[in-house]
């Protein structure tokens, strides 16, 4: 019998000899569970364990960036950068935006922006209606955990609202209308008697202090001088209960372009700036624009589950955003796809929780 050879062509094709890497190269390594339960050597690990590990380890890189440059002394001939805006001054080398759309607030997510916003940790916020009026709601009334199986009919006939796997009955949002009426009045007849300008950030500036409660968002942030901005304010149950508002007491006035030229001020006037972007829509491109007119961020990360392949800017990859000058040319952006409920939990921890309690007063 004839003794076979090994086909030439498939094995030059299986056996192709590689070109070398660039010195360097970071080899995959994840933990060794061996170590014990180390979550903080764990999430050390991500950077090299590949796919979306590495881009959230990325990101945790990206964010501790931002916090050392905010940390950085800040030059004297810019700190008179905000003297036209007292309420927005800041005194840090990095002005940090944070954007996140409703569901976060919706979500436990609630908490770990709650710790920025009280730790002055970040320097702006740019969220959504639901962002909004979810954490003020919250302090009148429970979200439940719910299941997204849940049948939207029989929901809608019991009074129950569906927000993913989460529960709100109805009854907490008339709890708000009853709290935010008196509120909008009182808006109403200062803007008659003392011609007062209200924007979404002095509205969400008023209804922070109206709570009173140490669990919202929005009472640090009043609290801190963190000015908010929602320019799609309206569109919600705050626009619902303005809607009504609008019937029973006339008159009361939004102007939402005295926000936007504070905001870009923000902007502009920054020594370095960096944004951290919780999903898409009007939050992203709002704090994205904003610094387009600086010329581009210096430091990004956006956390979202979209995909750039319908155009949108919600899924648009942070290189895109480069082709418009709204993160500048030499940055190392990072997009972890990824839901952030998941995530973000863990990017705060290895970043703004671990540096605050490293530098925490006794």
């Amino acid at each position: 019998m004839s003794q076979l050879t090994e086909p030439s062509l498939a094995k030059e094709a299986v056996l192709q000899e590689s070109s070398k890497l660039p010195n360097g190269t970071p080899t995959v390594q994840g933990y060794d569970w061996n170590q014990g339960v180390n979550y903080e050597a764990l999430f050390q690990t991500y950077k090299h364990s590949g796919f979306q590990a590495t881009s959230l380890g990325n990101a945790i890189t990206e964010v501790q960036k931002m916090i050392n440059c905010r940390m950085e002394p800040l030059a004297v001939e810019k700190q008179d950068a905000y003297e036209e805006d007292e309420f927005i001054k800041r005194r840090n080398n990095c002005t940090i935006f944070l954007g996140y759309t409703s569901n976060m607030v919706s979500c436990g997510v609630r908490e770990s922006l709650r710790f920025l916003v009280q730790h002055k940790q970040v320097d702006c916020i740019v969220t959504t209606a639901g962002g909004v009026e979810e954490d003020l709601i919250k302090c009148l009334a429970p979200t439940y955990i719910g299941s997204f199986e849940l049948d939207g009919k029989r929901l809608r006939e019991q009074g129950i609202n569906r927000i993913g796997n989460l529960l709100v009955p109805n009854d907490n949002y008339c709890k708000f209308e009853t709290w935010v009426n008196p509120i909008l009045d009182e808006m109403l007849a200062e803007q008659r008697s003392s011609g007062t300008l209200w924007t979404p950030s002095k509205v969400i500036q008023r209804l922070g202090e109206k709570i009173n409660n140490e669990s919202s968002i929005y009472y640090w942030a009043a609290k801190n001088k963190i000015p908010v901005f929602s320019p799609a304010l309206t569109d919600g149950s705050l626009g619902d209960m303005m809607y009504f508002h609008s019937f029973r007491n006339p008159g009361l006035v939004l102007d939402i372009i005295s926000d936007l030229r504070r905001l870009n001020t923000m902007a502009v006037k920054a020594n370095n700036s960096g944004i951290i972007i919780l999903g898409g829509g009007v939050v992203k491109h709002h704090i994205c624009n904003a610094n387009l007119m600086r010329n581009g961020a210096n430091f990004s990360v956006f956390i979202n589950t979209a995909s750039e392949y319908d155009g949108s800017d919600s899924g648009a990859k942070p290189d895109e955003a480069v082709s418009w000058g709204k993160i500048k040319v030499d940055a190392s952006p990072v997009k972890v796809y990824a839901e952030a409920s998941l995530v973000f939990p863990i990017l705060i921890a290895e970043t703004f929780v671990k540096d605050y309690f490293k530098n925490k007063p006794n």
